[in-house]
């Protein structure tokens, strides 16, 4: 079943410079697409895009097979129920003035879900790791791994159909990156995730599918292992190639 369908889509911000070009991808249930490019790729405008807070300039945006319409209420609350993002700055994105349980439960709030938000949130927070007197305490009161836990959290009690990641490791230490890159592939098993970012080696542990971009054009796509072992575009083979090694025994890095 297609989730997102995107079709002859291009993007300006200005008149004089295109930020993507024609772009086509189709996002199924149930297998999780990595977008992967450089800083400029046009990575940030497509999430926008695939969030809602843009429109294409030509082209055409499907949610469940509906035409994403800016101005239907009724269809616009489907869309922010099913589709979900989680931002890269863990300290940014979240409240330091609300205690985590309102943070987690302001997606009931704002979409109207009716049910028992404490169970909802208290289910959120163990998907995560949390225990549940951290719905008490407020954001300062964690680590950076934890607050993008509960940054998680709150992307996933409303239950959506398509998490939304943006770069979710890249402000985090090493052995922090591990443990959410961990929980990520947990959560990937029950729910769709669009991964945003810059490291394909991130990308492969996550995704069966993926696109790559290059000046706002898909350069590269299909399915991820395909492409790593065999990339077909200078592109993917530069990015491939930028990809730390971990060193050897001897401490010379392994090719």
């Amino acid at each position: 079943m297609s989730l997102i369908d995107i079709r002859d889509v291009s993007f300006s911000y200005t008149r004089q410079r295109k930020t993507l070009h024609d772009v086509n991808l189709t996002l199924e249930k149930g297998r999780s697409l990595g977008i992967v490019g450089e800083s400029g790729s046009g990575k940030t405008t497509l999430l926008r895009l695939l969030l809602g807070l843009n429109i294409p300039t030509t082209g055409k945006i499907r949610f469940e097979g509906r035409r994403l319409d800016l101005g239907n209420r009724e269809f616009m609350r489907r869309f922010r129920s099913g589709v979900q993002a989680v931002f890269q700055d863990p300290y940014s994105s979240l409240d330091p003035r609300q205690r985590v349980f309102d943070i987690i439960a302001e997606p009931l709030r704002s979409l109207g879900i009716k049910g028992d938000r404490k169970t909802a949130v208290l289910q959120a927070l163990t998907a995560v790791g949390l225990t549940a007197d951290a719905a008490e305490r407020y954001p300062h009161e964690f680590s950076g791994g934890q607050r993008q836990r509960i940054a998680i959290a709150r992307a996933i009690v409303s239950r959506p159909d398509v998490i939304l990641a943006d770069e979710v490791v890249s402000a985090l230490d090493l052995s922090t990156r591990i443990r959410i890159v961990e929980l990520l592939k947990e959560l990937s098993r029950t729910t769709t995730f669009v991964l945003v970012s810059h490291d394909l080696s991130l990308v492969s542990s996550l995704c069966e599918d993926v696109i790559i971009l290059e000046k706002g054009r898909i350069v590269e796509s299909g399915k991820t292992r395909t492409i790593l072992a065999n990339p077909s575009h200078d592109y993917t083979r530069a990015l491939l190639a930028s990809i730390p090694r971990m060193p050897n025994r001897s401490g010379i890095a392994a090719s």
